[in-house]
């Protein structure tokens, strides 16, 4: 059985394509079959996966239009060992035509049903709205991870997120839960970083991980390369960062699953 797992937060900058990329390079390292969904119309981790955006014929949109089946979309990515549903602008196209469509909010889970069981795990990178797109994502995921930056505005809109997540919960996809939180770009020489990280904690208790993403010049080069950074530096912080989150995830499940 596969699980999918969206990563969402509404808030921009926070990690959430730099964690999609790297989870799913790392996860591949230890020996999972992983698909990499970009729902985001800027596109940015079908760039960091080594795809010009722009050349595209086929694209998530025509997933979720009903256009092109998932699997005539989906593009193996043989050095990284990811396979990737591709995102450009199109999406835009898709956000307003799914408004007028039946089953707007179900049309990725229909999707991914026919090819889920070739997968480990199916990452998806949504983008930094509560839109349409969002929403899909979370009819079709079991898990939600949150990348959050330990700053003054993290709190604020991790309220309104929660409420969607719940929303969606009881209305359309009972499965759902927050996977975790995760600490990105952390800098523990701040003051300001280390009590919001506190707070966190306190709040959520075991869903914030314990693995933490410092701030790490690697992890941000490493998409201009097109490579996740395990692949571009992998002994940088960042690279080492992402594969300590990949086994702590797999600890969780294999954990979870003993206990069921």
């Amino acid at each position: 059985m596969s699980r999918i797992i969206a990563i969402t937060n509404q808030k921009g900058g926070v990690g959430k394509t730099t964690t999609t990329v790297n989870l799913a390079a790392s996860l591949v390292a230890t020996k999972r079959r992983v698909l990499l969904i970009d729902l985001d119309p800027q596109g940015n981790a079908t760039m960091g996966s080594g795809v010009d955006k722009n050349g595209l014929e086929l694209t998530c949109c025509d997933v979720l239009l009903g256009d092109a089946s998932a699997a005539e979309v989906m593009i193996y990515q043989e050095h990284i060992g990811y396979s990737l549903l591709p995102s450009n602008a199109d999406l835009t196209t898709a956000e307003v035509e799914l408004i007028n469509l039946d089953g707007r909010e179900s049309r990725l889970a229909k999707a991914l049903q026919v090819i889920e069981n070739q997968f480990d795990y199916i990452l998806i990178d949504c983008p930094p709205t509560l839109n349409m797109l969002t929403v899909n994502a979370l009819v079709a995921a079991e898990g939600v991870i949150i990348p959050m930056q330990c700053e003054y505005y993290a709190l604020e809109g991790l309220s309104a997120l929660i409420a969607t997540i719940e929303q969606v919960r009881e209305t359309a996809n009972p499965r759902l839960s927050i996977e975790g939180l995760l600490r990105t770009m952390f800098d523990p020489r701040n003051n300001l970083s280390n009590e919001v990280s506190a707070q966190l904690i306190s709040h959520f208790g075991d869903k914030v991980y314990r693995t933490v993403v410092p701030r790490n010049v690697r992890l941000a080069e490493a998409p201009s390369h097109g490579l996740p950074a395990i692949q571009y530096d992998k002994t940088s912080r960042g690279a080492l960062a992402y594969l300590a989150l990949a086994g702590e995830i797999l600890r969780r499940e294999s954990k979870a699953a003993e206990v069921a």
